[in-house]
Parts: structure tokens; sequence; C-alpha cells
């Protein structure tokens, strides 16, 4: 295939915009390569995989060095047009194989993370590959290794120079992944801006927090809010609050199954609006907000002079001026009202919603439970 005809191909049929690959898919590309090169003694560069949906995309080495019984290749990262944080890191595989110990072990170099706690899809102590990464990996390893008549053991090293750094922006320390970046994905592909990467650390941030007991989540909208829930609820652990960002939708729906007692929804005056307007994606590019709704919450309580200016608003923050200017407690009646939304989407789970408004800076300026 051409290299036009494979970028073309790359490009998401949605948005125009290129597809790219998960750390998932480099190091199986790059565990194939090294591998090949232990019983061939030759590095195929590049190097094509099969992904779980029937793709074969072919991957360019960046590294490779042949050494007795070990083989390292390393394959940098293209997440496609996606802002993700490992765009360009280098995914290095070592592939040892060993006589005397039959099976796949995966061991967790420089720069990838360990699980320390329960309730991710690994188990403690375990290097933070995933589930569909490995099958990936032994897959390959299985064709391979079959395909040469070979029964040694393989040990599989990942590692990704500078990824202790890299993991720092990730949610990898909250889960309790240490010393840095875990190796994902479940289809090999990255879907650009697709917000499957941020849902699916949500609902792993859920899962860890039920593991080790937490009976109260916090899920804020942004480092702001999570300052100020912080303040309100100095008890909690660290990983009891979760980024939610602008997935309230994703972070309500997962509690559903995996309920806990309690849930604080803390954000923006703005976000919160649209939540309480029924909004699941809190984005400003996939949700408004709706003066006409923030209007008619005025006329509701009596105001109605003010709602008639608050309907006319050129943006939330001028609407919560207006009605701060005449005493009218508009962020407490907005809270409520994303706290009826919340309740209506968790369908009956009992889990106690209660809401934080903060302001610009940080500040709470409505606290409803």
């Amino acid at each position: 295939m051409s290299e036009a005809n494979e970028e073309t191909q790359r490009k998401d049929a949605t948005t125009g915009l290129r597809r790219g690959w998960t750390t998932g898919a480099c190091a199986t590309a790059a565990t194939k390569a090294a591998l090949t090169a232990l019983l061939t003694g030759t590095f195929p560069d590049p190097v094509t995989i099969r992904l779980p949906k029937g793709e074969n995309p072919s991957f360019a080495l960046c590294r490779q060095t042949l050494s007795g019984r070990s083989a390292m290749a390393s394959i940098v990262k293209d997440a496609g047009d996606d802002p993700d944080v490992t765009h360009l890191a280098e995914i290095v595989v070592t592939v040892t194989l060993i006589e005397s110990a039959p099976g796949l072990v995966f061991r967790a170099g420089k720069g990838v993370g360990t699980v320390t706690r329960e309730g991710l899809p690994i188990g403690v102590g375990e290097p933070a590959i995933n589930p569909v990464p490995r099958a990936m990996m032994q897959a390959v390893v299985d064709d391979l290794l079959t395909a040469h008549e070979i029964s040694d053991g393989v040990e599989i090293t990942v590692s990704i120079p500078d990824g202790e750094r890299l993991a720092e922006k990730t949610w990898n320390p909250r889960l309790g992944i240490v010393g840095g970046l875990s190796i994902l994905g479940t289809t090999g592909i990255v879907h650009p801006f697709s917000c499957a990467s941020w849902i699916h650390a949500i609902h792993r941030g859920v899962d860890v927090a039920r593991a080790a007991g937490i009976k109260h989540l916090v899920g804020p909208t942004g480092s702001a809010s999570e300052a100020a829930a912080r303040l309100v609820y100095p008890e909690l652990p660290e990983f009891a609050f979760l980024d939610m960002g602008d997935f309230a939708g994703g972070l309500i729906k997962y509690l559903r199954t995996h309920p806990v007692e309690r849930l604080t929804i803390a954000g923006g005056f703005g976000k919160l609006t649209k939540l309480a307007q029924g909004a699941m994606d809190l984005h400003s590019g996939r949700s408004q907000v709706d003066f006409a709704f923030l209007k008619n919450l005025t006329e509701a309580a009596g105001q109605t002079k003010l709602a008639e200016t608050i309907g006319a608003a050129n943006s939330a923050g001028h609407a919560l001026a207006l009605a701060t200017a005449q005493d009218f407690d508009l962020a407490r009646h907005v809270a409520l009202a994303a706290k009826r939304t919340a309740e209506r989407l968790c369908l009956g789970i009992p889990i106690a919603i209660d809401v934080i408004v903060v302001d610009r800076a940080g500040t709470v300026i409505a606290h409803v439970q």
C-alpha cells in the first residue's frame, strides 16, 4: 500500500482526523519484531500485526538490538491527531527466551508502571499491561513459537523512556499505578478526540475506590472545583476524587452498575448549569448554557423582573453576576437542579447526591445535599 493510501485509510470517517495507534499495538509490534529476530536472526522492518478487529497495520522500527537469547525492538508511538500524552513516546520491548520456564511472563521496565491497588483488571504487583495488549502479545508469541517449533518460555519486558514523568499527567498515580505509564488499548486504534480513554480512566477510578472500600466519591469538573471539594471533605483520600472533567454522564452511568453510597459533583457555575439542564457531556463544544433555562429557574423562584434580565445575559458568568447583584442565590437553584438531574440518571439506584458549585476563583458559592 502506498503511503498516501495508508494515510487515507488512517483518517477517521467522521472527523477526517488521523487515527493513531495505542501503546498496546506498538508493544505488540515491537514484540513481534524482537521475537522474530531471536528466531530468524533478522528484524522485520516494518513489522505488521493483526489488531483485534482484523486490521493489519505496519510499524517502522526505531531501534533494534540482538544479543544471544535476548532481542530489543522499539517503536515510536504515533497517536495521529489525538492530543495523547504518549504521542511520540518510544515503546521499547525486550524479549528473552528462557529454556527452563515454559510460558509467557510480562515485566515492567523503566517507565512502565506497576499495579499497587486492587480494583484494576490487572492484579496487584503486576506490570500495568492491560488484558487486551497482553492477549495480542500472547497471540504473537504463540504463532511464532509454533511456526518455529520452539517450546521455550518467553519473557517480555516493556519500557517507555521518560514514562515516569509522562505518567504524572495521567490518572496512574491516583489509581495506584506507580513507576510509569500503562500499556493500554482495546482495539489497537486511537480515535482522535473520542474521549474514550478519559471515560475508561473514570471507570477504573471507580473500581479502585470501591475495591479500597471507599463509599463516598467526588466527581469534580476541574482542578479548581477539586481543590474546593477537598476543603469540604478533607477526610477523603486522594483516589476518592475522580477527575470527571466534562463526562458527568460517563461517571453517573457507571455508578448505576458499580454503586457507592454517596457521590459529590463539584464544578463551575456554567458547567453545572448544563448538567442542571440535563446535559451529560459538559464540554463547551458539545453543550451550551441555555439562558431560557436560567430565566425559568429565576422566574420559578418569584424573581420575575430579574428573570427577564438573566434571560438576556451574554454568558453564564454574566447571569451569575446579575443574580448576585440582586442578592438572588442563582447558584443554589442551579445546584438543586443539577442534583435532580443526577438523581434521575441514577435510575433509582440509592446513591446520595450532593452538588458543590464554585466560582472562577474556586470559592464554594453553593452546596446542596
